[in-house]
């Protein structure tokens, strides 16, 4: 087993070797080389990029790396309860609003109710009124034609009566004692 030992270590350590050999990828990029300043002649040169893979690394470079993944997953926690809050908060505003546009159409529905009555009820007073001034000008109508004609029925009886007078006076050849008044003495 001892002679086993070293060899194993060794045959292990090889393609530790060759895996950390391809760990490190080249890339080629094709990089276009400064030309004169007027860019008519345009020459291609070729650039190696090597960037490291399964290169290993010690425990601080993980803890830095779990503490960035523990901060992205907290600010993305946070991020999304704000945006929650801003729904919910933005939800019940749009739900109260609702609710006070709807208080106010229901308050102005209720307020043209009653101006409509109101109006309804001063239409049909205004009507009675004006049926109760037509009777009343209609009862004055009547009184003043009562008051004509018997101010035309006096007047008969008066012309009448003056006529009578008159006759009398003229066959008892008296002459009336009462005088006109507007012609005084």
């Amino acid at each position: 087993m001892a002679a086993e030992g070293p060899r194993n270590a060794e045959a292990e350590a090889a393609p530790a070797a060759e895996e950390a050999a391809k760990g490190v990828e080249e890339e080629k990029a094709i990089v276009p080389a400064p030309g004169p300043p007027d860019g008519d002649s345009m020459a291609l040169v070729v650039v190696d990029k090597v960037t490291e893979k399964n290169t290993p690394r010690n425990s601080n470079d993980r803890d830095i790396a779990l503490t960035k993944v523990e901060t992205e997953k907290r600010n993305s926690l946070v991020k999304a309860w704000e945006e929650n809050e801003k729904t919910r908060a933005e939800n019940k505003a749009a739900k109260k609003l609702a609710v006070i546009l709807s208080w106010e159409n229901t308050k102005k529905a209720i307020l043209e109710a009653q101006l409509k009555n109101k109006e309804e009820e001063l239409e049909k007073k205004k009507a009675e009124y004006a049926e109760k001034m037509k009777n009343k000008k209609a009862v004055i109508h009547r009184q003043a034609e009562e008051k004509r004609a018997m101010v035309v029925a006096q007047r008969g009886e008066e012309v009448l009566k003056a006529e009578e007078m008159a006759a009398k006076y003229r066959a008892t050849g008296l002459a009336p004692k009462k005088s006109f008044g507007c012609f005084g003495a």
